[in-house]
């Protein structure tokens, strides 16, 4: 199984799924708890979500899932939310603070995966970025994330159906951050900018506007979508329709930004 899927394309935008897999080798799988092994947290069908609103846009998506290693945290597994509950590299627990692991994984075990997994996946993603760059003379890393709206280990309440996410405005130009949240404002959902959920570590690692690399992330709450936020978290394309119609001008407002940018 190749852990990274690269489709090439010429927009200046490149699309991040690094939450979508549901591969987990089956030495990996042996050790999932029964409730591990739900695979609950998984961004589901993001593919699906996002299939041909930005046919020419660039995807890198990793098909491992987040429980065998996170490709949205940093190598080094230091927290992104200091203070906060949140999930590591190798995630102990899942989004509900249960055990994932019958024997948790030992540091030579995250180490073979960090170098199987996660770097492969960040290769690749740091290639096409400098791909893209090299052709348009900026490049647009568009970070896509899904999340079921209530978590209480994580947050308090209830998450807005929109989390856009920009290290607050640190990881892209202004007029980026501005044009997402105008086209969320002009949809039907409840938005925030730079939230509980403020961007991960792609975002934050990447998002250079200095250097020409512009990142940003969208973190969907999955009831937009999906019949319901639980098993089988089956995909609702007549729910997705509205989303599918705001991600087309999020995408559009971006594009808008181009001239900038250049």
């Amino acid at each position: 199984m190749n852990p990274v899927t690269i489709i090439p394309g010429t927009s200046p935008i490149v699309l991040t799924q690094p939450h979508s897999g549901t591969f987990v080798p089956e030495d990996i799988a042996a050790n999932l708890t029964e409730r591990g092994a739900r695979l609950a947290d998984t961004d589901w069908h993001i593919p699906e979500l996002y299939e041909g609103l930005l046919p020419d846009a660039t995807i890198v998506r990793a098909e491992f899932n987040r429980y065998v290693i996170d490709a949205n945290r940093p190598p080094d597994g230091a927290t992104l939310y200091p203070g906060q509950n949140t999930t590591g590299l190798v995630p102990l627990v899942d989004f509900e603070n249960h055990p994932l692991w019958i024997e948790e994984p030992d540091e030579a075990e995250v180490a073979r995966r960090r170098e199987a997994f996660h770097a492969p996946y960040h290769a690749a993603l740091r290639a096409e970025l400098d791909r893209v760059r090299a052709a348009h003379g900026f490049a647009v890393l568009y970070d896509c994330h899904s999340i079921q709206s209530r978590l209480p280990f994580l947050f308090e309440g209830t998450l807005p159906d929109l989390n856009i996410g920009s290290n607050r405005g640190t990881t892209c130009a202004p007029a980026i951050e501005r044009a997402v949240a105008i086209a969320c404002a002009n949809g039907p959902y409840s938005y925030v900018v730079n939230g509980r959920l403020r961007g991960g570590w792609t975002t934050r690692h990447y998002g250079r506007p200095a250097e020409n690399i512009h990142a940003i992330q969208m973190e969907i709450a999955q009831k937009t979508y999906l019949e319901a936020e639980a098993p089988p978290f089956a995909y609702s394309p007549d729910t997705a329709a509205d989303l599918r119609e705001t991600l087309a001008e999020v995408f559009a407002g971006i594009a808008s930004t181009f001239g900038d940018l250049a």
